[in-house]
């Protein structure tokens, strides 16, 4: 037990570490709130790019949405941090994640919006056209506020399952939460900064967590 403690909870190795896992922490919160809001505008943006029933731009959005769904986080970060270099496009540890993960919350965000605005009653289309409304009023002032309410639940489970992949940025070298935390455990031979860094990750996801279910309880079926 005794060995544990010192090799998990070293209250001395944890303090030492800590104003290093702090400026990582402060970078994964950054990098999620981006992920969080890029991904979802974009996903929106594309799902309502889709109501216009432009079949070449129906099956680009389509592909984009089915290759990003498919490929792992792991995957595309790193390719688009290795590879684009080779086409002339360099792009730093912090902007590949953000745009990694952004574009891979954004497939599914454009996927749960779309199939939520075809869950919305056709009926109450017709009637706000029978009331005069134009196509562009039917879609912001009828569909769009019931299908972002039916997406509520599904997007912010979405979100934190992609947000929690900034972790994979010690992978391209980013000095986030776990990749300070590794660094610091290589110099000091100890993994109690594995442990504080887990405590940072509870402080982050645990408020995001009880937030869902909030949502959840607040606008899933049934309310």
């Amino acid at each position: 037990m005794d060995r544990i403690v010192d090799n998990y909870f070293n209250l001395h190795v944890m303090a030492e570490a800590f104003p290093a896992v702090l400026r990582g922490f402060g970078i994964t919160v950054l990098v999620t709130l981006l992920v969080i809001v890029s991904g979802l505008s974009v996903g929106l943006g594309l799902a309502v790019l889709r109501t216009q029933r432009i079949r070449a731009v129906d099956l680009l959005i389509v592909v984009y949405i089915d290759a990003f769904r498919t490929l792992p986080q792991l995957v595309v970060i790193i390719v688009m941090y290795f590879s684009l270099p080779y086409a002339g496009l360099a792009l730093s540890p912090f902007v590949t994640m953000v745009l990694a993960l952004g574009m891979i919350l954004s497939a599914f965000a454009a996927e749960i919006f779309w199939s939520a605005m075809l869950a919305v009653p056709r009926g109450q289309s017709d009637a706000a056209r029978a009331l005069g409304l134009r196509p562009r009023h039917v879609l912001t002032l009828v569909v769009l506020p019931q299908a972002i309410r039916l997406a509520l639940p599904m997007l912010t489970n979405r979100a934190i399952a992609i947000g929690k992949g900034t972790a994979l940025g010690t992978a391209v070298s980013l000095p986030e939460t776990l990749g300070q935390a590794q660094s610091v455990m290589a110099i000091v031979a100890n993994p109690s900064p594995l442990t504080l860094a887990a405590l940072f990750y509870l402080a982050l996801f645990i408020p995001l967590v009880a937030l869902s279910r909030v949502v959840e309880t607040r606008f899933g079926p049934g309310h």
